[in-house]
């Protein structure tokens, strides 16, 4: 049975395409650079955007994908934050 759905986890998933689309973007014009918060910020809650839609729809490969993404974002803040 298909799940009914839910208009928050849909405007998440759909901020988080264009948030790390985005960010990829931005980068390949040279408009932020790969080692900014703004990038980083990006990635990060993209991912997490994406990985709540894809929990959701308990599609799992996705979802792995996103928590991989997630934790290379956060490292990448931490270092440049300190």
């Amino acid at each position: 049975m298909k799940k009914k759905r839910q208009p928050l986890i849909e405007i998440l998933g759909w901020y988080g395409t264009i948030a790390i689309v985005g960010a990829y973007g931005l980068s390949s014009f040279l408009l932020i650079k790969p080692d900014s918060l703004a990038y980083q910020f990006l990635n990060l809650t993209g991912a997490l955007g994406l990985l709540v839609d894809t929990f959701y729809k308990k599609d799992v490969q996705p979802a792995v994908l996103n928590i991989i993404w997630s934790v290379i974002a956060v490292i990448a803040i931490v270092q440049i934050i300190f």
